[in-house]
């Protein structure tokens, strides 16, 4: 099996947030500057990495009448050992993020990929599709929060680089998620279609 062609899946053809439209909840939510997009992004990263890997592992081993409760305490222990690494090693990303970093578990990205993939492949295919999907994941969240950082406060990962007079603080808000999202589909679209 093409290895690359798994990994580039993820980060472009079926990237999470600007095709397939999944995990729109963190992807809104979080994305208020770079920092909190990479630190989702990786996050989410971690547990599908991890979560891919096992449920790809434990596959012949899981009934099909118990399947989705069994992902969902995989996903789970993985998603509490992240919270306690973040609590333990940087606390005020851990605060920042809050309760959307409990709510990986019910993302449907972490889900649909062991539904779809993990289940139906060996251990080294579903880690790379884990490493393609959340690396796809990552950049989109990073990018969004980028821009709404820099066009809401002028800076990016907290170094200013535009006046503070010609800050929008709509792009801080709610609806400057919405906003920046729709165009950056937009974008991703456009270039696709070239």
């Amino acid at each position: 099996m093409n290895y690359l062609k798994i990994l580039t899946n993820g980060i472009v053809k079926e990237n999470p947030t600007f095709v397939l439209l999944l995990g729109m909840c963190p992807t809104l939510a979080t994305t208020t500057s770079a920092i909190n997009g990479l630190s989702m992004g990786l996050a989410t990263m971690f547990v599908l990495i991890c979560s891919n890997l096992v449920i790809s592992l434990i596959k012949n081993l899981t009934p099909d009448m118990v399947r989705i409760p069994v992902f969902i305490v995989v996903i789970a222990s993985f998603v509490t050992i992240l919270q306690m690494i973040m609590q333990a090693f940087v606390p005020t990303i851990y605060a920042t993020l809050g309760l959307y970093i409990p709510l990986i578990v019910v993302n449907c990205i972490i889900l649909g990929r062991a539904e779809a993939f993990a289940c139906s492949h060996g251990p080294v295919e579903s880690l790379f599709d884990g490493l393609g999907m959340g690396l796809g994941f990552s950049i989109a969240l990073t990018l969004l929060g980028a821009v709404r950082e820099i066009l809401g406060a002028g800076s990016i990962f907290g170094i200013v680089l535009l006046p503070e007079t010609s800050n929008m603080l709509l792009f801080i808000l709610p609806p400057g998620a919405f906003i920046t999202l729709g165009y950056l589909i937009a974008i991703v679209n456009r270039f696709k279609k070239a």
